[in-house]
């Protein structure tokens, strides 16, 4: 249900009505700071971790050996990986074709190749991620798993307010700038301008190569998350701990942030630290209510998304780019996307706040993709990895 919460949550803000007009809540923080937007992504790797540990332990109790346990991780981490290569390929192609009534399949994007095509992205950050917290964790104690944790927090924070930025000067008096930073440099050095996010401009890239070190960080705590969840104590005191244990990361986060800001983009040690505090607290709260409490009709919707999250993902991900890119319609004497024809037809004119409308078709694609994962739940389909 965490799980279901999460994918939810990343369907409502990765598909408004306009990209102009979104309540400040539904989007990212424009470089440092937070907003429950920028909680999505860290809270599915957390989650990546808590589950990386039980499905680990559950296969160990069966009797198999960690070397086929290293082969299947290795496995689904590798899919997971090329899905987003994929994905990221997606939208480069090279036809233009003529549908009835006017319709086109059209894109002003680069022809695909090599030489354009994105490396990263948030499935190759999950993957890379779920591969190195999953064998880093794989024969450690929680001691030392959280020696590592720290090791790749405190390493990656020295390395970018220490390392001297050629053309630039000091990491430390950088961070605020996309192009300067270290973590830029160091993408534009290895992957190249013309295989990063587009978004960024070829400058800068938020799944980028150095900040997959602290991401990996957020696993491997989830993964001690998982551990003490699977502990054989009352559901009241691992819960207490989840509680306790969560605050102060949240405050350590905060005050990490005086000297090292919060910020998604660069997956800074501090946001590390602030958003796996605050899934402890989400996640313990979440088995409180529906545990502890027993109010269990509310999880409902959420249920299907976190049983098919990689249908979810993939599939909203195809979807979005037939309906915003691919796919343009006739409208007022020009072609325009699907996406934007439906929204300034049908639910623009419903509201005089754009924001409101935006949402609406946010909410609505959500439905969607709610009834074609609930028609999948309730006839047991479940595609894994």
């Amino acid at each position: 249900m965490f799980r279901g919460i999460t994918v939810a949550g990343m369907l409502l803000v990765n598909n408004p009505g306009s990209w102009a007009s979104i309540y400040e809540p539904l989007e990212h923080a424009p470089w440092f700071g937070w907003t429950p937007t920028d909680l999505i992504f860290p809270f599915f790797l957390f989650i990546v971790g808590v589950t990386t540990h039980l499905s680990r332990e559950a296969r160990r109790a069966r009797g198999e050996s960690d070397g086929a346990i290293i082969r299947q991780t290795a496995r689904r981490a590798l899919t997971i990986i090329a899905l987003g290569l994929l994905m990221t390929g997606f939208p480069y192609h090279q036809f233009f074709v003529h549908l009835p009534g006017g319709a086109v399949f059209d894109s002003t994007t680069t022809p695909l190749d090599l030489s354009h095509w994105r490396f990263t992205g948030v499935l190759q950050r999950i993957g890379v991620c779920y591969l190195l917290g999953a064998l880093l964790t794989l024969r450690t104690s929680v001691r030392q798993q959280i020696w590592i944790a720290l090791g790749l927090l405190v390493g990656y924070w020295l390395a970018l307010t220490l390392i001297p930025v050629p053309g630039h000067g000091i990491g430390a008096l950088l961070l605020a700038d996309p192009a300067a930073s270290l973590a830029s440099y160091v993408d534009r050095a290895i992957i190249g301008p013309h295989h990063m996010w587009i978004g960024g401009g070829g400058i800068w890239d938020p799944e980028g190569i150095l900040s997959t070190i602290p991401a990996t960080a957020t696993v491997i705590l989830g993964v001690i998350a998982g551990r003490w969840i699977a502990e054989p104590r009352p559901l009241q005191e691992r819960l207490n701990g989840l509680f306790a244990v969560g605050s102060l990361a949240m405050m350590a986060g905060l005050v990490w942030a005086w000297s090292f800001p919060i910020g998604k983009n660069l997956w800074t040690s501090s946001y590390v630290v602030f958003t796996a505090g605050m899934a402890c607290v989400a996640l313990a709260t979440c088995a409180w209510l529906v545990d502890v409490r027993g109010w269990r009709a509310w999880t409902k919707p959420f249920i299907p998304f976190g049983l098919n999250p990689i249908v979810a993902f993939v599939a909203s991900g195809v979807l979005s780019r037939f309906l915003y890119t691919l796919v343009k319609v006739p409208r007022d004497g020009a072609l325009v996307p699907l996406q934007s024809a439906i929204y300034d037809s049908l639910l623009a004119p419903l509201f005089t706040d754009p924001r409101d409308a935006s949402l609406l078709f946010a909410v609505i694609y959500v439905a969607v993709f709610y009834a074609v994962l609930h028609l999948m739940h309730r006839r047991g389909i479940i595609v894994k990895v």
